[in-house]
């Protein structure tokens, strides 16, 4: 999960034709969730906004962070709308369907808040809770990799985020072994991470080629 920036990508025109009492999603044409996901990837890319993960090859939904059953209000709401991958064993669905009970004010909306704040990305693709937070935000972290099932003890997962940044883990061992100076190894991934930054998984490879606790 990784901070989105809603503000870079107005709201689709298509929105305004619906209105709350007068249409349901099912209303919604073939051709406007089309619009509705052309902003979503312009705004996230060909992620999901929850695991990361390649939504071309995961499939993908339209999302609804508060869920439209008990949220219809917000049914045609932008920013409550996310692209999700398709994958039924996390992300939006798993949250709809799969997780128990929980309360929305628990879960990181990565528009409304930097998921940095909360997780660490590992090198063998596991997901830490930060030290040092209250006890509200570690419980808000640990519920939210529970409810979208992102934790490390789901495999799929885990072994995806492992396998986005092992290139990236051998190139650093070869860097150093090759004798490369600090300066030169700084600038090598600093552009890596640019290239990186629209990839799936783009967090985890961050994480381990930056983050030092």
């Amino acid at each position: 999960m990784r901070k989105l920036d809603r503000a870079t990508c107005p709201a689709p025109a298509c929105l305004g034709t619906y209105t709350h009492g007068a249409h349901t999603w099912g209303d919604v044409s073939s051709d406007h969730k089309r619009e509705i996901r052309a902003q979503l990837i312009a705004m996230q890319g060909h992620c999901c906004a929850y695991c990361e993960g390649d939504v071309v090859s995961l499939g993908q939904h339209i999302e609804h962070f508060r869920r439209k059953s008990l949220h219809p209000a917000l049914s045609f709401d932008w920013k409550n709308l996310f692209s999700s991958c398709d994958q039924r064993s996390s992300c939006g669905h798993f949250k709809d369907r799969g997780a128990e009970a929980y309360d929305i004010s628990d879960l990181i909306n990565p528009c409304d808040e930097d998921p940095d704040t909360f997780f660490i990305f590992r090198a063998d693709g596991t997901i830490s809770i930060r030290k040092g937070l209250s006890l509200l935000d570690q419980r808000r972290a640990a519920e939210t990799l529970r409810v979208f099932s992102l934790d490390a003890k789901w495999g799929r997962l885990r072994a995806m985020r492992k396998a986005a940044v092992s290139g990236y883990l051998d190139d650093a061992d070869a860097a150093f072994n090759e004798g490369w100076s600090l300066d030169e190894i700084r600038a090598f991934f600093q552009m890596e991470l640019e290239i990186a930054q629209d990839l799936p998984f783009c967090t985890a490879i961050r994480h381990v080629l930056t983050e030092r606790e």
